[in-house]
């Protein structure tokens, strides 16, 4: 059993951070409970990851006896997460305060991306919206060209999901002691910012150039941090920032000594970045693998999505499963004593309902009455 073994999460079904924030409580063993509002689910649904793990029940919340019925499986509930936009929860009566009402200890967590206040709290946005705002997305791509979305890993997985749970625990933690509950209140534009917490010290330090990308050290800039062509049309990607890690790099990839020379003068760069490029499209990626893999260049094959899962690297430590005939990342990180793990694929919506209403307390005449009444939307197979 996980660690979060006993804990009991709803989660307000949405896409993005606060389903990823669920999918992995989930899998370290809480009870996730997903709300729908319809059991008809969109084809990118069908094979979506996130879903792992979790109970379904689908909810009419434009109903009274829905609201009334999602409150009572939050009076049994440790953590609720939503991902409206500022007001929304509120409006469907399912806000922080009628929610701690019923549970004070609860742990209301609210993912949004420029957060619950603020003049651009009320507008849409997306992840390169909100890493734009936060600087990050300025600092991605080469020297004298247009920033490149680095995907949505930055805003929505690593500056919102992750914050989401981090969030999440501490305020579990605190509860413990306290016995009260709180909102927590995280947002994408926050998260990413934390991210970039090493950039600003570095600027401050006069070891970064915030004013260009493509320039420095880590963001492509430097020859020796950057990924190349192989003779293949394959890349490889080298990160020998360290003058003994560098030295291992040269040697290895029969670079001139000469040509590579002077690792930290940013004006011999261009004929260092020349001469790895030039030596690096003289073997297969394959052949780079069998060379360089496993030493101290600070060296990988840069695989594709497909090809990840396949390295003997991954197969061996299990970072990838197999899940309903759909390949996806393994739970992580890994606990000693209570390892996580993905319980089942996903549920079709609304499978769970009249179980999880009898937990809470509902009877069986409580529960055919709101079926009855459209309230409690029953699980449709293939929808």
């Amino acid at each position: 059993m996980g660690p979060l073994h006993g804990t009991r999460v709803i989660e307000m079904a949405g896409i993005g951070p606060c389903p990823m924030a669920g999918m992995m409580l989930a899998d370290m063993g809480a009870e996730v409970i997903r709300v729908e509002r319809s059991t008809r689910l969109s084809p990118d649904q069908l094979t979506d990851v996130s879903f792992r793990g979790k109970k379904s029940i689908a909810l009419d919340l434009k109903k009274p006896a829905g609201v009334d019925a999602l409150k009572r499986l939050v009076e049994k509930a440790d953590v609720f997460l939503e991902g409206y936009r500022p007001g929304v929860a509120e409006r469907l009566g399912i806000g922080p305060d009628p929610c701690l009402a019923r549970n004070p200890k609860l742990v209301y967590g609210r993912m949004t991306g420029w957060g619950q206040s603020g003049p651009l709290a009320q507008a849409a946005g997306h992840d390169i919206n909100y890493i734009a705002l936060a600087g990050a997305l300025y600092a991605v791509g080469r020297r004298g060209e247009r920033p490149v979305p680095p995907l949505n890993v930055v805003g929505d997985m690593g500056g919102g999901g992750m914050l989401l749970i981090v969030g999440v625990l501490a305020a579990l933690l605190e509860a413990q002691r306290s016995g009260q509950g709180q909102v927590v209140d995280a947002a994408m534009v926050d998260g990413t910012a934390q991210l970039m917490w090493m950039f600003h010290g570095l600027q401050a330090g006069g070891f970064w150039d915030a004013g260009q990308r493509g320039v420095n050290v880590t963001d492509g800039g430097a020859p020796f941090y950057d990924a190349y062509e192989t003779a293949d049309q394959q890349y490889v990607a080298v990160g020998a920032i360290e003058p003994h890690f560098y030295a291992e790099l040269v040697k290895l990839a029969g670079a001139d000594p000469e040509k590579m020379a002077g690792q930290g003068d940013p004006r011999r760069w261009p004929a260092m970045r020349e001469e790895l490029a030039r030596v690096f499209k003289t073997r297969t990626r394959a052949q780079w693998c069998a060379l360089m893999e496993g030493s101290d260049a600070c060296f990988a094959p840069v695989l594709s999505l497909l090809e990840a899962p396949q390295h003997p690297h991954n197969r061996e430590r299990g970072t990838y499963i197999e899940i309903d005939g759909l390949v996806q990342p393994a739970p992580a990180p890994r606990f000693s004593r209570t390892p996580s793990q993905v319980r089942h694929g996903r549920r079709i919506a609304g499978a769970d309902g009249e179980a999880l209403l009898s937990a809470a307390g509902l009877d069986s005449a409580e529960i055919e009455m709101l079926r009855r009444d459209g309230v409690l939307l029953c699980a449709q197979v293939g929808e």
